[in-house]
């Protein structure tokens, strides 16, 4: 069963390394879709197929101007993927430290614990 909460679709995305590129462009400004295609060797139904994926996680816009359809980057579902991995570095920041002062704490205990043994001997 595929996820359609807005997070796991933008992870899922961005998974692939043609519709980060994609995105990469579309950071620079809208483009259509030839314009997006070019320097892919994939065919037009697999960029269309990105492109739906893309626009599936909100992470891509079309709009339409005469005859010309282009594409724009929607920046907020990057936002909230950018927020949740801040999240996470902070918890695991946050264990890693706790980690560390318990190693120290044990680091501690076994010097003062071998210098009790050298003390009795």
């Amino acid at each position: 069963m595929a996820a359609t909460d807005p997070l796991s679709l933008a992870f899922s995305a961005l998974a692939d390394p043609t519709r980060r590129e994609i995105l990469s462009r579309l950071a620079q400004g809208p483009a259509t879709v030839g314009e997006l295609a070019e320097p892919f060797s994939i065919s037009g139904p697999a960029i269309s197929q990105h492109l739906k994926v893309l626009e599936r996680a909100n992470l891509i816009t079309r709009t339409a101007h005469a005859q010309w359809r282009t594409l724009s980057l929607q920046a907020e579902p990057l936002d909230e993927v950018s927020a949740w991995i801040d999240q996470q570095r902070r918890e695991w920041n946050l264990r890693l430290d706790a980690l560390e002062q318990h190693l120290e704490r044990m680091k501690q205990a076994e010097s003062e614990n071998t210098e009790i043994k050298e003390e009795e001997r």
